[in-house]
């Protein structure tokens, strides 16, 4: 099971599932954890971005990203917000994910792929 002890990313599943990704926060490095908090995401968010999102296109060459919308309903910075599009870019090495930043932004209509 391949695992990348910078990120704590791990892949979970067998030839007769489906690869899951999972990360544990004790494992985030500290330059992650501050802009997930600092963005509002939650480490479940990234899990579920990662597994369930779509790619995202904006990701820098060399770089990939995974985009997914969350129905939010609730207040950021004192507004008021449908939902929240989370994307996560990383890197995928021979020794496992590599996180490297996540992005939020807080609206609604968001397109979906």
């Amino acid at each position: 099971m391949p695992y990348n002890r910078r990120t704590g990313c791990t892949v979970v599943g067998d030839s007769f599932t489906m690869y899951r990704i999972r990360i544990t926060q004790a494992d985030l490095h500290p330059h992650l954890r501050a802009r997930m908090h600092q963005r509002g995401i939650t480490l479940e968010e990234i899990e579920q971005t990662l597994n369930e999102g779509w790619e995202a296109t904006d990701a820098k060459p060399g770089t990939l990203g995974r985009a997914m919308v969350f129905r939010y309903e609730a207040e950021w910075e004192g507004q008021f917000y449908q939902e929240k599009e989370v994307t996560v870019y990383y890197k995928v090495t021979d020794k496992g994910i590599i996180l490297l930043t996540v992005r939020a932004r807080y609206g609604q209509g968001f397109p979906r792929r």
